[in-house]
């Protein structure tokens, strides 16, 4: 028989990429990725430090080029080859990224009205415009509706539909009145792809709603529309034309329109997957089951888990969401991160550029890094350069870096970063265990999991855990494209559940890197003193005194 396969589609930060997939052995067998072409790398900047927004039409041609150039790819390397072999696709994007639509759904950044309004574009998972808001809506809940808070973390945050929607309201009201509705990229561009973009069809993924809208099938879906009034009346009157219902990532948004067969050369009407974000993906597509962790690290880190809907689960303070059925059907899926990793490390090298590009490359840097000794540099950071997602959800704390002598290096520098974000990630893994939800592996992926040894190694030892890479360089598109197989169902080719599809499909690299148990028992001293710093910063009600920090440091450079 014909081998079957399905295609994923990774919308990222800066391009998009499909992904096409052997549905026999997940053996990836074409890729094809489009930068986008508007703005500073696919993110359109103004004076505004804290604003990245997106247009959507970089979703449609980079969409379309992707899908031709992945199946051109294919006929080349798979001898018969045939589009009509793809029986499914599956849609990951960044999230939150709401996008404001007419009342048929189509971006009002596709009306001339707006072209040169940057209210009007799709609102970037980074934009931090809306920090005011955010406060306001946490302050709002706590005082009304508690349960919202509850189930994503505590603190509602700038990062999330909201309150970038509400942000909107007050700075561009034009905008905010020409809106039907807000839509999460991540339901628009399946929408987009089955011809189902009109309010009144449109399907709402249950990660997106969930994480990052407080939708939850407790309390009737969004937050009700007396809650939002409170906010705005005009944002309680948009309520009403929000989706009641919200679905898991094992049903169709619809099936591929003729519109977009003839201009991809995809067969017309295979099934397209509920949308989802593209780090929820990424955990299926790194194989993520009870008692694994997957770190997806990129430009900042995801932090995934998932526990049985049928056992009883706490309530996490700092954590983004835990939702019923957000990663995988039948299971809560629960979600931390960092809201800076690899962009502190390119911060370091771009703007700061030490040494120059060559000396001061990331290779050079990670080389050098790589020769020292934990402790060696006296050095202590915080990872807080783009704020704090996960345990305390601020985005209004910065970094700071702790220690610097007259001798102190870049890769000394370098490598207090890199261990920042490794204590970060410890008090992620803390906090699930704190609550009861047992990290039995650590399973990471995206760029720096792959061609970062210095980092992976640093995360060993700082956590005294084994960190696994997972086999697949794109986990993003491959959970995309797993989800496309399931949605497919078995009777075409595909599977008939997510966890068969992911025995066959995913796997990790045989390369583990283990701790070393003298580096870890002097990073323990470092991550107490760490959490001295992330307390007294980062918690108002921190009493104590930071006079020793600076000479245990020292004390600890002497030794090493």
């Amino acid at each position: 028989m014909a081998r079957k396969y399905a295609l994923g589609i990774d919308f990222g930060t800066e391009s998009a990429r499909a992904l096409l997939v052997d549905l026999a052995n997940g053996r990836e067998v074409a890729t094809a990725t489009a930068n986008y072409a508007h703005g500073r790398r696919g993110v359109i900047l103004t004076r505004d430090p804290h604003l990245a927004r997106q247009h959507p039409a970089d979703y449609v041609t980079s969409a379309t080029r992707t899908i031709r150039s992945a199946l051109a790819a294919a006929r080349r390397t798979i001898r018969g080859f045939r589009a009509t072999q793809v029986i499914g696709i599956g849609v990951d994007t960044t999230g939150s990224t709401p996008l404001p639509v007419d009342c048929n759904g189509r971006p009002l950044a596709f009306n001339r009205r707006f072209a040169r309004d940057p209210a009007a574009l799709a609102w970037l998972w980074k934009d931090h415009t809306s920090v005011a808001e955010a406060e306001e809506i946490t302050a709002r809940a706590a005082q009304q509706r508690p349960a919202y808070l509850a189930k994503c973390g505590g603190r509602y945050s700038s990062e999330w539909f909201f309150s970038k929607i509400l942000h909107c309201l007050r700075s561009s009201p034009r905008v905010f009145d020409a809106a039907h509705a807000w839509v999460e990229i991540a339901d628009w561009i399946p929408a987009m792809l089955t011809g189902t973009e009109s309010p009144e069809r449109l399907t709402v993924g249950v990660c997106a709603a969930g994480h990052k809208a407080m939708y939850n099938a407790a309390w009737g879906g969004y937050p009700e529309a007396e809650f939002l009034a409170g906010l705005d009346p005009r944002l309680g009157e948009l309520r009403q034309r929000l989706a009641a219902h919200a679905s898991a990532i094992d049903r169709p948004a619809g099936g591929l329109t003729d519109e977009w067969a003839q201009r991809t050369g995809l067969p017309a009407g295979i099934p397209v997957a509920v949308g989802a974000i593209d780090a929820h993906l990424g955990a299926v597509g790194a194989g993520i089951a009870p008692g694994t962790l997957v770190k997806i690290i990129g430009t900042s880190t995801c932090d995934m888990m998932v526990a049985p809907t049928s056992q009883p689960l706490a309530d996490i303070p700092g954590l983004c969401g835990i939702v019923d059925g957000s990663i995988l059907p039948g299971y809560f899926g629960l979600e931390a991160g960092q809201s800076a990793v690899g962009d502190i490390f390119n911060w370091f090298v771009t703007y700061i550029q030490p040494g120059g590009p060559r000396a001061g490359s990331h290779e050079a840097l990670s080389a050098a890094a790589a020769r020292l000794k934990p402790g060696a540099s006296g050095l202590l950071a915080l990872d807080w350069n783009n704020g704090n997602r996960t345990v305390l959800v601020d985005q209004r704390l910065t970094g700071l870096l702790l220690g610097q002598t007259l001798y102190t290096t870049p890769a000394d520098i370098y490598r207090a970063l890199v261990e920042a974000t490794a204590f970060g990630a410890l008090a992620i893994i803390n906090r699930f265990e704190e609550y009861g939800v047992r990290v039995e592996q650590i399973v990471n992926c995206g760029g720096i999991a792959e061609k970062s040894p210095l980092t992976m190694q640093v995360y060993a030892d700082v956590t005294g855990r084994a960190m696994k890479v997972a086999r697949s360089g794109q986990t993003c598109a491959l959970g995309a494209a797993i989800a496309g197989a399931v949605v497919a169902g078995r009777a075409a080719g595909g599977y008939d559940s997510f966890a068969t599809a992911q025995k066959s499909m995913c796997g990790v690299e045989k390369k583990v890197y283990r701790p070393s148990a003298a580096a870890h028992a002097v990073y323990e001293e470092l991550y107490a003193l760490y959490r001295t710093l992330h307390d007294a910063f980062g918690t108002p009600g921190w009493q104590g005194n930071l006079h020793h920090v600076m000479k245990r440091l020292l004390e600890i450079r002497g030794r090493t």
